[in-house]
């Protein structure tokens, strides 16, 4: 029988705390100047000081739409039927199949269009503790049936169709329902607007109940157009302009997580607010000393892990750092735990409360399970410093992501790894099972294959040539 259990652990009188998770997108584990001094970000320098560092937090599926289905459900992507980002051409609903396939996934797994309302989100959940719960930016988990405001939380801003916008600068989306009101201004910066709609959100919180605010900012997701006054800093630098842009991005970022923090604190809320910062995935250009990245070994540390800094004043050890692998499907039940003031526990999710980590000890030992669907690598399983990695093709990778960082030093045939390689083979396999017998069938009649841009391009002029 599945439940939903909630245990008391200790008398609390407290005032519940106000709960703010700003999720980038894109946004790379090296692109901190802590790591790659190329990059400026004082304030999240700052904001390190003052929490936790989880130096190993992973996305179960690192790809825009399934890390934030994992991330608002608590369950893995894989299990949602979610293995792959809802394409950005019919995210506005315009094509009605439930799942889509990938034209050059060697399986053409079918991945679903959108959240299902029926899943529990953290918004929904959180309710049950008296929370509001208010969402800004980019959703990018179905069109206007499947928007934030159905899936539990109590208002929607700024929330577009689509994954990415057509610019930084208006008009920001080709769609009309995200930001309309600055289409006609010259020289407004679409990440601006945002940190500025989640500080007039602070300002102007007047109810008598705790809030989660939930901050998806769609930088620093491509297209790469930076402020243009930080751009032409960094050319002046030297950088070529691709690498001017995208650093202009980070650094706008990082001042909007600065007027965040600043603003906390100047509304007396600073000492009542958890604030989480993490990404959706790895980096879209290098990510050393890690390996791949958005664009290829997704799977790779430089794919999968991500930034994270959880601040909780009075309860959480400033400047600390915890090395734990963990998942950001464990943000889910951890925000309940915080939200409640007692233990929770979800057999319905695959997240655990890492409030243990938070507390200074230490979580039972557990699988960590990676899957995406683009092409021949697709699955994976971590247990402590160890990562198994596995292809369509039937290649397996083994490596001690600790002592080899950079994943240069495949051990899947090393005879001392042996027991472990057949160990973490057969507990990958068991998974496989499992999340594929949750599955719904996929069909013709429910589905569509999704061609890449240049077969379209010969679809189109094979249809134009017949005419």
């Amino acid at each position: 029988m599945s439940c939903t259990t909630v245990q008391k652990t200790q008398e609390s009188k407290e005032k519940q705390p106000n709960i703010v998770l700003l999720f980038v997108d894109d946004y790379g584990w090296s692109d901190l100047e802590h790591r790659n001094e190329t990059f400026k970000t004082p304030n999240i320098s700052q904001l390190k000081t003052e929490s936790m560092e989880f130096t190993r937090a992973y996305i179960p599926t690192p790809t825009c739409s399934p890390s934030r289905a994992s991330m608002v459900t608590g369950k893995e992507a894989a299990r949602l039927q979610m293995p792959r980002h809802i394409p950005h051409e019919h995210a506005d609903g315009s094509n009605t199949h439930e799942f889509h396939k990938w034209e050059i996934d060697p399986v053409r797994r079918g991945s679903k269009n959108w959240l299902p309302l029926e899943e529990v989100t953290y918004a929904e959940r959180i309710k049950d503790f008296g929370y509001y719960s208010a969402f800004i930016g980019k959703w990018h988990l179905g069109h206007e049936p499947y928007h934030p405001i159905h899936q539990g939380f109590d208002e929607q801003i700024g929330v577009s169709n689509f994954g990415h916008p057509k610019s930084y600068y208006p008009k920001f989306f080709k769609d009309n329902n995200a930001y309309t009101e600055f289409d006609d201004q010259e020289g407004v910066y679409l990440t601006d607007v945002m940190t500025d709609t989640t500080i007039h959100f602070l300002e102007n919180y007047d109810k008598d109940q705790p809030f989660m605010l939930s901050v998806w900012y769609y930088t620093v997701h491509g297209p790469h157009i930076g402020k243009k006054e930080l751009v032409q800093k960094y050319l002046d630098q030297g950088m070529t302009k691709k690498y001017a842009e995208y650093h202009a991005m980070v650094e706008c970022m990082d001042i909007s997580v600065g007027k965040i923090m600043a603003t906390l604190k100047r509304l007396n809320m600073d000492d009542n607010t958890m604030v989480i910062l993490t990404s959706d995935q790895g980096g879209y250009f290098e990510n050393l000393p890690l390996s791949g990245g958005k664009r290829q070994n997704t799977l790779g540390e430089g794919g999968a892990r991500v930034p994270m800094f959880i601040k909780y004043p009075n309860k959480v050890e400033a400047g600390s750092e915890c090395n734990t692998p963990i998942q950001t499907i464990d943000i889910f039940p951890t925000v309940m735990e915080v939200a409640s003031g007692k233990k929770y526990t979800d057999d319905n999710i695959q997240g655990k409360s890492i409030m243990p980590l938070l507390q200074g000890k230490e979580m039972e030992e557990r699988n960590l399970y990676f899957m995406r669907s683009y092409e021949d690598q697709y699955a994976a399983i971590m247990n402590g410093d160890w990562k198994l990695k596995k292809y369509h093709s039937g290649k397996f990778e083994l490596f001690n992501v600790v002592e080899d960082i950079s994943e240069k030093n495949d051990l899947i045939n090393a005879e001392a790894e042996a027991a472990r390689v057949d160990k973490m083979k057969k507990e990958l396999q068991e998974w496989e099972e499992e999340v594929y017998a949750g599955w719904k069938e996929v069909t013709d009649d429910n589905s569509y294959l999704y061609l890449l841009p240049k077969s379209k391009k010969k679809e189109k002029k094979k249809l134009e040539a017949s005419k």
